[in-house]
């Protein structure tokens, strides 16, 4: 029986990475194959479907996913997740020579973020504006950069947007997650120096293996074979590289909470995973 997992083509190296994962785990005597998507929703309603076994899965997308097959009676299950999936945190982030302090202080103000879809750079700190008592719309006007809407974030675009937007005084403050903060002023769209942090909501993860409830065999197999990846191997460590990570780690749930609050209070899926947000059009 062939594993068939479903990946979203959010860049070309998808295609490498995944490739040379095939390449890997055939190598293995693991019948494995790929199938790529354009964007995320599908790629949950198909493995929910039965019609791929697993799925790489944006945060977001796992949210929907457990949803949809929660109201289903089917199980899904986080089979494993990166190293740098586990204990993120996003922060909102403003120019060195602004007034502003702390969150409370942007009342009035415009606030850049992600993508609409973007758990990182839009969902998660409008939950957390939130909580610091500035609601989005009222409060705080907010500022979309709508950039590869459909991949839940995967394009960075949208935090890059906002931080340009940021720099040219078109937003007093900008939302990101923390490790583009840091790229961003690697590659040169934020100056050295030139920002500081004002917020930073609790940590969560990110995306996962989520895998159905059929072929266990063929799942626990793959389970083993990932885990068992080596940073130290010559053969793979470059396709690690590109998909950000040093080592496979074990799925897990608990991570998923604070999404899960901000899609409920953002009305983002329903309970039973449908699509509710009025301005999301993948």
């Amino acid at each position: 029986m062939t594993l068939v997992m479903g990946a979203v083509a959010y860049d070309p190296k998808v295609v490498t990475i995944w490739g040379g994962f095939r390449a890997w785990l055939r190598a293995r005597d693991l019948d494995f194959d790929f199938v790529l998507y354009s964007q995320y929703e599908r790629q949950v309603e198909d493995l929910v479907a039965g019609r791929i076994a697993a799925a790489w899965n944006s945060p977001l997308a796992w949210v929907r996913a457990e949803r949809l097959a929660r109201a289903r009676e089917r199980a899904l299950t986080p089979l494993v997740m990166r190293d740098t999936d586990q204990d993120l945190t996003s922060v909102v982030v403003v120019r060195a020579d602004s007034p502003y302090k702390e969150p409370a202080d942007l009342k009035g103000e415009t606030v850049g973020v992600g993508a609409v879809d973007s758990p990182q750079a839009t969902l998660i700190p409008g939950a957390y504006l939130r909580s610091a008592g500035l609601r989005p719309g009222e409060d705080v006007r907010i500022r979309r950069f709508d950039v590869g809407v459909g991949l839940h974030g995967d394009h960075v675009g949208g935090e890059r947007d906002a931080a340009r937007a940021l720099m040219d005084g078109e937003v007093a403050a900008a939302c990101m997650i923390d490790g583009n903060h840091l790229a961003f002023g690697q590659e040169g769209t934020l100056p050295p120096g030139g920002t500081r942090i004002i917020g930073r909501t609790p940590a969560y993860d990110h995306c996962n293996m989520t895998v159905g409830d059929a072929g266990e065999d063929e799942r626990r197999r793959f389970e083993e074979l990932l885990l068992s990846m080596s940073y130290a191997d010559p053969e793979v460590r470059p396709l690690l590289d590109l998909e950000g990570l040093t080592a496979w780690r074990p799925g897990r749930t608990e991570g998923y909470a604070l999404l899960d609050a901000a899609v409920d209070e953002a009305g983002f899926y329903d309970a039973e995973g449908a699509v509710t947000a009025a301005e999301y059009a993948p």
